[in-house]
């Protein structure tokens, strides 16, 4: 039996990986963010992000959450504001608009959504160390 399970667990591990993959669908923030956008420092602590089993639900700003969407919560900025999350384990960033209000969990600073926590490489950890940039196309 227990042959049987060190031969089945891996392929279960592969198969709910699977079951959780999120395609990017649409993503209108490439075509806004520009190389010589000014972006400024506003700090950083923990990030979390948005399970797939909230798709659908309203976000603070009235819209549909999406999984597939470069999307984040933060409890201050403005709906619509572009932030650089920065993974600070590997370096690997993404820019997400803020369309939601949160975290509010104890010392979280942004929640972001499934496609942007693959992007940095969070999905797996569900956490991770993160800097922020707020992005302004002055």
């Amino acid at each position: 039996m227990r042959a049987f399970t060190a031969m089945l667990l891996p392929l279960l591990l592969t198969a709910s990986a699977a079951a959780q993959e999120v395609e990017i669908t649409d993503n209108p923030i490439a075509e806004i963010v520009q190389p010589d956008d000014a972006e400024t420092e506003i700090g950083g602590g923990m990030a979390s992000y948005y399970g797939n089993e909230l798709a659908g639900n309203r976000t603070a700003s009235g819209e549909r959450f999406d999984p597939g969407q470069l999307t984040a919560a933060h409890r201050s900025l403005p709906f619509g504001s572009l932030v650089r999350v920065t993974n600070t384990l590997n370096g690997d960033s993404v820019v997400v608009r803020i369309n939601d209000r949160g975290p509010f969990t104890h010392g979280r600073v942004i929640d972001v959504s499934t496609a942007a926590a693959r992007e940095i490489g969070m999905h797996r950890s569900g956490t991770a160390r993160v800097k922020l940039a707020l992005l302004s196309n002055d």
